[in-house]
C-alpha cells in the first residue's frame, strides 16, 4: 500500500520544557507553519530548508553563517533565509536570543508572485537581515490569528509582496529557461503525495517531461530539486510520527529510509538536530503555547 502524506494529521504547537528556553512550532498546513524559539548558545548545525524561512528577531543578537559571510539580526530586524541556503544559528552574546519565522513553501510564493506581477519569475532573493517593519507587521500578525485557509492565501500573498520589495537588485525578472508550469506542478503534485523514493520514469508519466527537462525546470520554478523536494515531504511527515513518539526505527522505514542511520543523517542535515534532541525538545508538550490573538 502506497502511504498518502494525507493520511497522517497531526495539530497543535511543540514546546520544550525548559524555563528560559523554548521552541514552539506549529504542524504545518498548507505549505506554512509558524516558529518560535528562545535559545541560548549554538543549538543549530549548519543544514538547509527547501522552503523560506521569514523571521523577527525579538530578543538578542541572532547571529548565523549565511552564504560565506556571518549576519547579525539585532532584536526588530527582520532576517529572510532563501530555500536551499545552508546556514546555522547561535547567540552573539552569554545570553538568550528569541525570535518568531514563518516556514512557507516555494509553491506559494511563487504562485503568489505570478498573481502580483502577471508573470512568472525567478523566486525573489531578498537580504539575509534588513529593517523593514512592514514586513515584520506581517510575520507578527501571523501569530495573531487560526491558520485558516483564505488567512494562509492572504499571508501568501503579504509575504511575496515584503519579499519583492527586498529582492536584490541583481535579481532577473524573466525565467532563465522555458517552463511547461502545469507539468511541472503535476510532478510538485506527485512527489508529495509519496512517502517512498520516487523513480525518475514514473515523474516522466506523470509530467510528460523527460527527467532532466523536468529537474531544470523544476529547480527554476521552486528553488529547488524534485529529489530534496521529495525528502523534505517524507521528513515533514517524519517529524509528525516523532511528536506522536514512534519509535525512529518505525519512523525511518515508514518514510521510506533506508535504515535508521540514514534517516539520522538526513534529518540533522535538514533541521540542524538530531530526530532524538527533535524527540526530546518535544517530550515537554503541553498544548497550545502560542496564544491565538496574541502577538
Amino acid at each position: 500500500m502506497v502511504l498518502s502524506v494525507g493520511d497522517v494529521v497531526d495539530a497543535g504547537l511543540e514546546r520544550s520544557c525548559d524555563a528560559d528556553e523554548f521552541v514552539d512550532a506549529t504542524v504545518p498546513i498548507d505549505g506554512v507553519e509558524l516558529f518560535r524559539a528562545r535559545l541560548r548558545g549554538r543549538p543549530f548545525s549548519r543544514h538547509r530548508h527547501d522552503v523560506y524561512a521569514i523571521g523577527v528577531t525579538e530578543e538578542g543578537v541572532q547571529a548565523f553563517d549565511y552564504r560565506g559571510a556571518v549576519e547579525r539580526s539585532l532584536p526588530g530586524q527582520l532576517f529572510v533565509l532563501h530555500p536551499d541556503e545552508l546556514h546555522d544559528g547561535w547567540a552573539d552574546g552569554p545570553g538568550l536570543f528569541g525570535y518568531r519565522q514563518i516556514y512557507i513553501g516555494t509553491d506559494r510564493i511563487a504562485s503568489a508572485q505570478r498573481a502580483l506581477t502577471g508573470r512568472s519569475a525567478p523566486l525573489p532573493f531578498a537580504p539575509p537581515v534588513s529593517d523593514d517593519p512592514a514586513l515584520a507587521r506581517v510575520v507578527r500578525a501571523a501569530f495573531a490569528y487560526t491558520p485558516e485557509p483564505l488567512a494562509l492565501d492572504a499571508l501568501g500573498l503579504q509575504l511575496a509582496a515584503g519579499l519583492l520589495r527586498l529582492r536584490s537588485a541583481s535579481t532577473t525578472t524573466s525565467l532563465a529557461c522555458r517552463v511547461d508550469l502545469r507539468a511541472v506542478e503535476r510532478g510538485r503534485d506527485f512527489l508529495r503525495s509519496r512517502v517512498t523514493p520516487v523513480q525518475s520514469s514514473e515523474v516522466e508519466a506523470v509530467t510528460g517531461l523527460d527527467r532532466y527537462q523536468f529537474a531544470r525546470q523544476f529547480r527554476v520554478v521552486y528553488g529547488t530539486s524534485p529529489h530534496r523536494y521529495s525528502v523534505m515531504r517524507r521528513l515533514d511527515l517524519a517529524r509528525g510520527w516523532l511528536r506522536s513518539g514512534r519509535p525512529l526505527a518505525d519512523t525511518a522505514h515508514d518514510a521510506g529510509f533506508a535504515d535508521q542511520a540514514h534517516f539520522t543523517r538526513t534529518f540533522k542535515a535538514t533541521f540542524g538536530m538530531t530526530p532524538g534532541q527533535y524527540m526530546r525538545l518535544c517530550a515537554g508538550r503541553g498544548g497550545i503555547a502560542i496564544e491565538v490573538g496574541r502577538v
